[in-house]
């Protein structure tokens, strides 16, 4: 049963990856020559570039991705918060594969949420970002105390 939730799961971020790479396609012909590339605190551009620099989160996307799937082919080069032995090491292993899943979808939906807002903002800077980074960072922050306590009940 986990191997079809795990292929489920591999197939929907790998649709993701494909998604965020068409909506940068789809957006980039539209976009005036200079766009915000960074933003402060208050959600404002203090840093303008070329629109090129649109395909920096979707090529890091891609990255991740492709970290991501070695790391679940190879567990053994992950570093575990705790000591693998036989007796936990199946526990450790699908934790360790279910959170990297997760985690990617996390990572992947905050960098389409900061290219939605980069897009957005390039046309009309009163826009705010669809999700608050703030509550992004606490979704990553708070999957990782998560699987820190799975870790933990199952030493």
């Amino acid at each position: 049963m986990e191997n079809v939730i795990f292929t489920i799961f591999d197939i929907f971020n790998f649709g993701l990856l494909v998604f965020f790479w068409w909506f940068t396609l789809k957006h980039y012909k539209t976009l005036p020559a200079r766009i915000p590339v960074h933003f402060d605190f208050d959600g404002k551009a203090d840093n303008f570039g070329s629109k090129h620099y649109s395909f920096i989160t979707p090529v890091l996307g891609t990255v991740l991705y492709f970290f991501f799937v070695y790391a679940l082919r190879h567990p053994e080069a992950v570093n575990f918060p705790v000591e693998i032995t036989e007796l936990n090491k199946d526990a450790q292993f699908l934790i360790m594969e279910t959170f990297l899943r997760w985690l990617f979808v996390l990572v992947l939906l905050i960098f389409m949420n900061g290219q939605d807002y980069m897009f957005r903002y390039s046309f009309d800077d009163r826009v705010k970002p669809r999700v608050p980074m703030s509550t992004a960072i606490l979704s990553v922050i708070g999957s990782l105390m998560v699987v820190l306590v799975l870790v933990g009940l199952f030493k």
